[in-house]
């Protein structure tokens, strides 16, 4: 076995999730190709004297699902797989990538169903352990990513092997001061937003929910969101690449909500409930060892010198309130072109963050 396998898991046992004696530890080993990383960390549970279990999980059991099953089948809660997240003290989810196209003939509104009901999984394993995720990259990711296995297996170990406890540190100096102002403002390429975050807390990221890791978050005023965002990279959910989103809202209230692609698709996920419609989390990125688009949510929204929001559920932590049954974030590359303000004074303008 490739030796980094095994520091990442030791990583993710020890540091991410902190396994104690004693504790139930859930590996969702998803994608077959995950095995490698699966059994590093099932050994590194052993070590820990936690008892794990393992649960394999596939996009090809998904499709499955949504290509034979009923209405009633598609809007499913999966019994044994809710029960694990309160079974489980601590859940690793090692997220193997897949075929984006895997879902590509399955029809918008039952895609859309089925993302909310495994929405309940996630809101449960939000509130019942301790988690993370990894992204592990295979030939798949590789191909999305439009590199090379080797070349996205170098990045994604580089960007996994910080000093997460140097990172963090400063992560967290950077979350003080803007903790401190009261209303951010983005501008570039079609957008131009603004929201108060007064009284919000603001969340560094540093290797713990996720691996690689590497963001500041905080959870706008839903009552004051103003402005529009375009987004010039390609939203991904459920495998659908949706080009050419842009976003609208007017005291709060989305007014206006288009994209050039998967149009029935984007509309049925924004208005699947009262708060998908809503700014959940606003955050930056802020991992430079992550320095490529890869077409994949937990990856890209690490790049550092990129900023993202997560229309529906908001981060409890950071003091937002709004809830939904989605949280999907949408990344905004201003590394060439663009800036961020806070109380008038530029954070973050072409890719470098001013926080220092």
């Amino acid at each position: 076995m490739d030796q980094r396998w095994k520091r990442l898991g030791a990583l993710l046992v020890n540091y991410s999730t902190r396994v104690q004696p004693g504790e139930r530890v859930m590996i969702a080993m998803i994608e077959p190709e995950t095995f490698p990383l699966a059994l590093a960390v099932y050994e590194a549970a052993v070590k820990a004297g936690g008892l794990p279990q393992v649960q394999l999980l596939s996009e090809r059991f998904r499709r499955a699902l949504l290509g034979f099953g009923n209405e009633s089948q598609v809007n499913w809660v999966p019994e044994i797989e809710l029960y694990g997240m309160e079974w489980a003290d601590v859940y690793i989810g090692l997220r193997g990538a897949h075929n984006l196209y895997e879902l590509q003939d399955i029809s918008a509104a039952k895609l859309a169903a089925n993302q909310s009901a495994m929405g309940k999984i996630s809101s449960a394993r939000w509130k019942h352990t301790r988690w993370t995720l990894v992204r592990v990259p295979n030939e798949s990711f590789a191909q999305q990513a439009q590199t090379s296995h080797e070349q996205i297996e170098s990045m994604f170990f580089d960007s996994c092997f910080l000093d997460w406890e140097k990172e963090g540190a400063k992560w967290a100096r950077w979350a003080e001061r803007l903790e401190k102002g009261k209303e951010i403002r983005i501008t570039g390429s079609g957008t131009d937003l603004s929201f108060s975050v007064a009284g919000r807390k603001w969340v560094p990221f540093a290797g713990v929910n996720n691996m690689p890791d590497g963001e500041i978050a905080t959870a706008p005023v839903v009552e004051t969101v103003d402005g529009t965002i375009r987004f010039d990279h390609p939203g991904v959910l459920s495998g659908r690449l949706i080009h050419g989103i842009e976003l609208t809202w007017r005291e709060g209230k989305l007014v206006k909500a288009s994209s050039e692609t998967e149009r029935e698709f984007f509309k049925s996920v924004i208005s699947k409930d009262a708060g998908s419609s809503n700014i959940g989390e606003f955050a930056f990125g802020t991992n430079y060892g992550v320095d490529r688009f890869c077409n994949d949510i937990l990856i890209d929204e690490k790049i550092g010198g990129t900023i993202h929001i997560a229309l529906g559920r908001a981060y409890p932590e950071c003091g937002g309130t709004n809830e939904s049954s989605i949280h999907w974030d949408i990344i905004k590359d201003i590394r060439k072109e663009g800036r961020v303000t806070l109380d008038g004074e530029v954070i973050l303008e072409n890719g470098k963050i001013l926080l220092d």
